[in-house]
């Protein structure tokens, strides 16, 4: 029996033994999974100083194929709000990312400090963040997977492949489309079936490519050029009959059927089979098991929004996971993730599905209704809209609707503290919420909170704006969560801030 061993220090209570017999706890979490997504949740949790270890089936971080291209605007300001944005900036292409059925969006004049995206291979944000998460000394438990659970009131049992066991007070299944968590936990994945196939892969051509996209009966396709010199293959194939792993005489195959020739296809680097299936989780919470990212929601990889949801999926449910093992706050917190995280994926499913059924065939009406909706979209208004839907800027949850803010991404601003001009998201970098006076200093008094909320007095004299909405009126006090949405706002009448302190960052405690 292999002896299960993580591959870098724990920062838990307790570790496995060489001899592999199991601690009565061997992390507060686990989480299945060692993506994008499981990564990112993984770091947010060890900020908040919780015991949490990933399991995850590769030897290492290393992909074969090309995954996801990039991050969205929002991405980037989450990371840019816990320190890191600059790692992945460096190795990066800051372009304009955003699009809608292949109709580029400019979001540049959009308010925000990172009004782009970054082209970057999933490998490479992959590698950024394991390298993040390994600074953070969470465990990884390589060349295993989740094969089971049971739970129980107190904790979860995993069964994992090679016969060995871990124990948890909470299981995250981050673990793909084909989640054994989420099927496990007995949550049904609804929605849509696959209406189109495509191929992906990395490959070589001794014969000069057709280079650039198409449309014609079949579907859309494409072919460029990687960084390495080969060709970037998108097709889609003449039926969903087929299934599985594909090989090269698929892609040749598919090809002739468009092209009239496979250009002399050879040495392929990898292929790979996607489908526009869209489906969804019915529930994000099964009592002690979670989901987030692929394992929650899947669909066609048009828009680029899968790699960057199951991040924002990371950091909603990190801070809520890390506050309920640490008993400040009930267990009926992870409820919100579910209602908040849930319309978000719906909504990229929705359009997701809009777009394919823009892109699907190239038949004359088709081809019309894309012109019409690039025709709109080079307008100023439903631009600065679909783009703040297409790069996650204008999430908004709904927690009421006293002040716009609410409930949506607090911007970055250029405060003026006490201890000097701060901007906001170096100040969230602990993964602390942040209660923000701008009324006179110490006017507001959060005693009982004063363990878990850190009060900032500060003034701002600049323009409060949010994308696709505008200019907004300036608060007196700001109640900002730690993943960056708005909580409360008010003044030093403080209506309201005691429910919203005591919802989001558990009861008071008496001083």
């Amino acid at each position: 029996m292999p002896v299960l061993l993580p591959t870098s220090r724990s920062r838990g209570r307790t570790e496995r033994t060489r001899t592999g017999k199991p601690a009565p706890t061997d992390h507060a979490v686990v989480i299945a999974g060692g993506g994008p997504t499981g990564l990112m949740l993984a770091a947010e949790l060890a900020l908040a100083d919780v015991d949490v270890a990933i399991v995850e089936r590769r030897a290492d971080q290393d992909l074969v194929g090309t995954r996801a291209g990039g991050l969205h605007a929002r991405s980037i300001e989450i990371l840019d709000q816990r320190g890191v944005a600059d790692r992945f900036l460096r190795e990066g292409q800051v372009t304009q990312l955003a699009g809608f059925a292949w109709t580029r969006l400019d979001i540049s004049d959009l308010p925000t400090r990172h009004a782009y995206g970054l082209a970057l291979r999933q490998s490479h944000i992959e590698r950024i963040l394991a390298d993040w998460v390994e600074e953070l000394a969470v465990p990884i438990y390589r060349n295993f997977e989740v094969t089971g659970f049971v739970q129980d009131e107190t904790g979860v049992d995993l069964a994992l492949s090679g016969g060995e066991t871990l124990r948890a007070n909470y299981l995250v299944g981050c673990d793909g489309g084909r989640s054994l968590v989420r099927k496990s936990a007995g949550i049904d994945f609804a929605g849509f079936e696959p209406t189109l196939s495509n191929l992906m892969a990395e490959v070589e051509m001794s014969e000069e490519p057709a280079w650039g996209l198409r449309h014609d009966a079949l579907g859309f396709h494409g072919l460029s050029k990687t960084e390495s010199g080969r060709v970037l293959v998108v097709v889609t194939e003449a039926t969903l009959a087929r299934s599985g792993e594909p090989g090269l005489r698929d892609l040749s195959e598919a090809l002739v059927a468009v092209y009239g020739t496979d250009f002399g296809l050879k040495n392929p680097a990898w292929i790979s089979r996607f489908t526009d299936a869209a489906r969804q989780a019915a529930s994000y919470r099964e009592r002690r098991v979670l989901l987030a990212g692929d394992a929650a929601h899947i669909h066609h990889s048009v828009g680029g929004q899968g790699l960057n949801t199951g991040v924002q999926d990371a950091v909603n449910l990190g801070w809520k996971l890390a506050q309920v093992v640490k008993g400040t706050s009930p267990a009926s917190l992870l409820d919100s993730y579910h209602a908040e995280r849930h319309p978000v994926a719906a909504r990229v499913l929705r359009n997701t599905m809009a777009q394919i059924a823009l892109l699907r065939r190239g038949d004359d009406g088709l081809k019309a209704a894309r012109e019409v909706v690039s025709d709109l979209l080079g307008m100023d208004e439903p631009r600065k809209r679909v783009g703040a839907m297409m790069s996650g800027l204008d999430i908004r949850y709904d927690l009421g609707e006293d002040h716009p803010l609410l409930g949506r991404r607090m911007p970055d601003l250029d405060l003026v503290t006490p201890g000097g001009s701060q901007r906001l998201f170096t100040l969230l970098q602990g993964a602390r919420p942040l209660l923000l006076n701008f009324a006179k200093p110490g006017c507001i008094d959060i005693a009982p909170w004063a363990d878990r909320v850190a009060v900032v007095d500060t003034s701002y004299q600049g323009p409060w704006e949010l994308p696709a909405i505008g200019p907004v009126a300036a608060p007196k006090a700001v109640l900002v969560r730690p993943d960056g949405h708005v909580a409360w706002t008010g003044d030093a009448r403080q209506r309201g801030l005691a429910d919203a302190l005591t919802l989001w960052f558990g009861p008071p405690v008496a001083t």
